[in-house]
């Protein structure tokens, strides 16, 4: 909860991907990242009854003791964290943290955007080509550990969104695989009712968060209906529950005859109203000084969120 605090402003030019940032990551480096982050953050120098020093050697009790059997062999990893810790992750994520902040600096100063997830950083630009690519290269070169490749263009691919530049205006369109088939859960599946009843909705929710305009909303609709179609619902289900999405959010102009204004109003609330996912995560942060769930019913640890899987090297004991 502490990172999702610090990091939810940033933690979300133009498609720099982090090629396994944190393969190699020096374990000394990341503890005094996780150390300094610790200072830096935690109001009383504690998470509920743990202290930091409690903390730091439970951190490198994680990292020094990573033994696991192969071919009836026993090995001991020497570098990074296990792959799928959830401890490991999040160290992961604070260290990435730390190197980003003078790329983040940078873009507050000249009022851009900035957003990291995971692995996969967006960021807005109005330099030139030259003065981004050299920016990016010194940051390839900040950390030997920390390798980027990056894309510099009026259009890019991030997550499940196109971002584009069109003549100086936002445009976003959700994003499809190429080699993605329309699947979605069969109706003629075994499970309850209102999981079906949720699935048009809840698709035709997300198109309308992410299409900035209704051209594309309609086209996604298109293919919205398709996809439920190919997977046996009956047209009938479809149709109501289409309507039902525009009958709750006063959206029937938009179904009828495209109305842009009435779909650029829906968009924008659609937008800025929380998800049940983003409110969870609201109220996780609300009280960073309580004591973790977990450690009320046993004095073990603490569990944190997984962001980054690493992969590391072994030594034969």
């Amino acid at each position: 909860p502490v990172f999702l605090r610090v990091a939810r402003k940033t933690t979300f030019i133009n498609g720099i991907d982090l090629v396994r940032a944190l393969e190699k990551y020096v374990t000394d480096g990341a503890l005094e990242a996780l150390m300094q982050f610790l200072e830096r953050h935690l109001c009383n120098k504690k998470i509920g009854t743990l202290r930091i020093d409690d903390i730091m050697r439970m951190a490198r009790l994680v990292l020094d003791t990573n033994i696991f059997a192969y071919e009836n062999k026993y090995y001991r990893q020497i570098r990074g964290g296990a792959m799928g810790s959830a401890f490991t992750q999040t160290l992961a994520n604070i260290y990435m943290l730390d190197w980003e902040q003078k790329l983040i600096q940078d873009q507050e100063a000249d009022k851009e955007i900035y957003g990291r997830y995971i692995d996969d950083v967006f960021m807005t630009t109005n330099s030139t080509f030259d003065q981004v690519k050299e920016k990016l290269e010194n940051a390839h070169r900040k950390d030997p550990n920390i390798r980027i490749s990056y894309s510099i263009q009026s259009t890019i691919d991030f997550l499940d969104v196109t971002v584009s530049n069109d003549n100086g205006q936002l445009k976003t369109t959700i994003f499809h695989k190429p080699a993605a088939e329309p699947y979605i859960l069969p109706y003629t599946s075994d499970h309850p009712r209102h999981v079906y009843h949720n699935i048009p909705y809840a698709a035709l929710l997300r198109a309308g968060r992410i299409c900035s305009n209704v051209e594309d909303f309609d086209i996604e609709r298109i293919r919205i209906d398709l996809s439920l179609l190919l997977n046996e619902y009956p047209p009938s289900f479809v149709s109501k529950h289409f309507h039902r999405f525009f009958q709750l959010n006063q959206a029937m102009p938009v179904l009828e005859r495209l109305d842009s204004e009435v779909y650029h109003e829906i968009h924008q609330n659609l937008l800025h109203t929380p998800t049940r996912k983003e409110k969870q995560l609201q109220e996780t942060t609300e009280d960073l000084d309580a004591l973790p769930e977990i450690l009320q019913k046993k004095s073990l640890g603490i569990r944190m969120s997984c962001t980054q899987n690493i992969t590391s090297k072994v030594d034969q004991d």
